[in-house]
């Protein structure tokens, strides 16, 4: 696993500042501490950081091929690697290493730019055609690997597996994005391709980008999607059959390494199911590692207790205390752009622990998008079923009138069990299906991000919504029925926005490079097009896969209440953090950003203190969007080495005074 930059001239063929494309490489240090190559030529240079774990002697980057006119920088796993080495040896090609980065090379010279198409695994790269002046970026198909470039002032285009990149080139813009602070604060997360800087982007998922000199920066070019084709017709139980022998596969796979290995094992499905599975295949005992908190109404470490000792784990727990705070600001520089999932903070502790043993961990991640393992996917189906019945009764308009009355005036009762929280349920049915799905996703909802922001920047949105952002996916997607419909949403950004966002960049602070065997490409496919009563069955998520690791984990595992991967957040605002809190939000940089009303921050503040509302989540994201501007877009080099690089702007036609250091 690696970091990866670079720098391209759309002008001509200017010389690359070595220092610059060095700085740039630098910044990344911590995805790759073994190696680090750099290669310039007129109008290009190309950077790369290595962590070494398949073909320790001789995978370094950047890697060419036979007369050095094609060049590669990479990041990532291919894992059918050696059955394209042995087909591509029969197409006449010849290879110096043993690494999946060369095999990219030679699948280039082969299959030109549908080479993307023959990688199983989870990638991005940058590889330069010489002879056809291009350069071509690539992601994998479910956004895995991140991949982030840019337009500088001065005529190149920038890319890097990190924002932080970009920003160490002082010709990279900095004015923030208004539509992205929008969306921020309905997601929690800036999905793709947007960033929270106006002229970066990301690379989305499943799409590559080609670049000439001299032509604009065009269009990224779209190679796969998730298919929710319908499969051949089976029995539930040949299916069952049929997704444990695919997730397998999967697993074993994913288990190939030069350098030590082990799991995540959080006691939920997913991650025990891949325990289970890889001490199947291992001579050796499973290294596994678990977060666990004082609270027990987080804590699931009784359940991977008990995996560890069914499977004889070589097992390793931490417990996370409530004053574990010192990582805001540091989460703040690792996620270079705002970023409010708070289980961000257990996800670091368990990679820094997974770290001393391994270098490579497995994950569970993708299961409950795949499978339908999240409580929303039941609450919306059902919504809908009533939304459809009520359609020949009550016209759209009629239904919005009588709902959003209902929604309006119904108290919202945070505190009251959950058959009493009608106000959600009366606002959702008043609502389309898209955007019903979008209030029930959204950190802070329409009305709230109103009153939250500033007149400035309500004015700077034009009338834009967050919700677009599912608009428009939906309008794309393959997929028919309701349940279908809202994963394939959260799979183009929920899980690569946020999940997989969260994953990567926690690993990658500790050089350790995890891999997700349920994002296996072939296998999302297949699960997309299962029937929508095999995922979800009489409100039980996931239900095949838990069918089909009945023989391999227990009941009280499989069938036990989730709980998710989070924090008791609401309590530790309301006390081990409630200073802190106050300090932030109502200090000088939110104050001064010009983005927010702050009358309406402190009454947030005042009301989720007093119990009366729980309003930890747009309190969180609120802090760690004052993090964001306190520690990165004050424009401090995020190594700590070259010095300032220069404030960051804000949205155009604010006028703060400007974003204290």
């Amino acid at each position: 696993m690696c970091g990866i930059s670079g720098i391209f001239d759309l002008q001509g063929q200017r010389d690359i500042d070595v220092l610059l494309l060095a700085r740039m490489n630098h910044s990344l240090r911590h995805r790759g501490p073994d190696e680090g190559g750099l290669h310039r030529e007129p109008g290009l240079g190309l950077a790369h950081r290595r962590l070494s774990v398949i073909d320790l002697a001789s995978g370094q980057q950047p890697l060419f091929n036979a007369d050095r006119n094609i060049a590669i920088v990479f990041n990532g796993e291919i894992y059918n690697y050696r059955n394209l080495m042995a087909e591509l040896r029969q197409f006449g090609h010849h290879f110096r290493t043993s690494s999946d980065t060369e095999v990219i090379v030679h699948a280039w010279e082969q299959w030109g730019e549908q080479c993307v198409q023959r990688l199983r695994g989870m990638f991005a790269f940058a590889l330069w055609d010489r002879r056809r002046h291009l350069l071509f970026l690539a992601r994998d198909r479910l956004g895995v690997k991140p991949l982030y470039y840019g337009e500088a002032q001065d005529g190149t285009v920038l890319f890097g597996s990190e924002l932080k990149a970009l920003l160490a080139h002082p010709a990279m813009p900095r004015a923030l994005d208004p539509l992205a602070v929008e969306e921020y604060f309905a997601y929690g997360y800036v999905p793709e391709p947007r960033s929270i800087f106006q002229h970066a982007r990301k690379l989305p998922p499943g799409h590559t980008l080609s670049i000439r000199a001299g032509q604009p920066l065009p269009a990224p070019q779209s190679y796969w999607d998730i298919p929710f084709a319908p499969n051949p017709a089976s029995s539930e139980a040949q299916a069952a059959d049929e997704l444990l022998a695919r997730l397998r596969e999967a697993v074993r796979i994913r288990m190939v390494a030069e350098v030590p290995l082990g799991a995540f094992l959080s006691g939920g499905v997913d991650s025990s199911a891949v325990v289970a599975l890889m001490a199947g295949v291992s001579s050796t005992p499973v290294n596994t590692c678990s977060i666990s908190f004082g609270d027990p109404a987080y804590n699931e470490a009784h359940y991977a207790d008990l995996v560890a000792r069914r499977y004889g784990t070589a097992h390793h727990a931490r417990q996370v205390e409530q004053d574990d705070f010192e990582l805001i600001d540091l989460l703040a520089n690792l996620y270079d752009e705002p970023f409010a999932d708070s289980s961000a903070m257990p996800t670091y502790r368990v990679c820094q622990l997974a770290r001393q043993r391994v270098t490579v961990a497995l994950s569970g991640d993708g299961g409950d998008e795949s499978l339908a393992g999240y409580r929303r996917y039941r609450l919306h189906t059902r919504e809908e079923k009533v939304r459809k019945a009520m359609d020949p009764l009550l016209p759209a308009g009629l239904r919005q009138s009588l709902f959003g009355t209902l929604g309006r005036l119904y108290p919202k009762a945070d505190w009251a069990p959950r058959f009493l929280r009608a106000k959600t349920t009366f606002e959702g049915l008043a609502r389309d299906t898209t955007d019903a799905y979008f209030h029930g996703v959204s950190l802070l909802g329409d009305a709230m991000r109103a009153r939250l922001f500033s007149p400035e920047l309500r004015r700077s949105l034009q009338g834009y919504r967050a919700v677009e952002v599912l608009r428009r996916h939906a309008l794309a997607s393959p997929a028919q029925d309701p349940l279908s419909q809202v994963q394939y949403l959260d799979l183009k950004t929920y899980l690569p926005g946020d999940i997989l966002t969260k994953v990567d960049r926690a690993s990658m602070a500790h050089a350790l490079e995890v891999r997700s065997p349920l994002l296996d490409h072939e296998l999302v496919a297949w699960m997309s097009g299962l029937p929508p009563q095999f995922k979800l069955r009489r409100g039980e998520g996931k239900y095949l896969l838990k069918k089909a690791l009945r023989p391999l984990l227990p009941d009280t595992l499989l069938y036990r209440q989730k709980m998710g991967f989070s924090i008791p957040l609401a309590d530790w605002l309301r006390g081990p953090l409630r200073q802190r809190l106050q300090q932030r939000l109502l200090g000088p940089t939110l104050a001064q950003c010009g983005l927010f009303d702050m009358d309406y921050v402190r009454l947030l503040l005042d009301q989720h203190a007093s119990g009366r509302r729980d309003y930890s989540a747009p309190l969180w994201s609120l802090l760690m969007f004052e993090a964001f501007l306190r520690q990165v877009a004050k424009g401090s080099d995020p190594s700590g080495e070259y010095g300032p690089m220069g404030r960051i702007p804000l949205p155009q036609g604010l006028t703060p005074t400007s974003v204290p250091g």
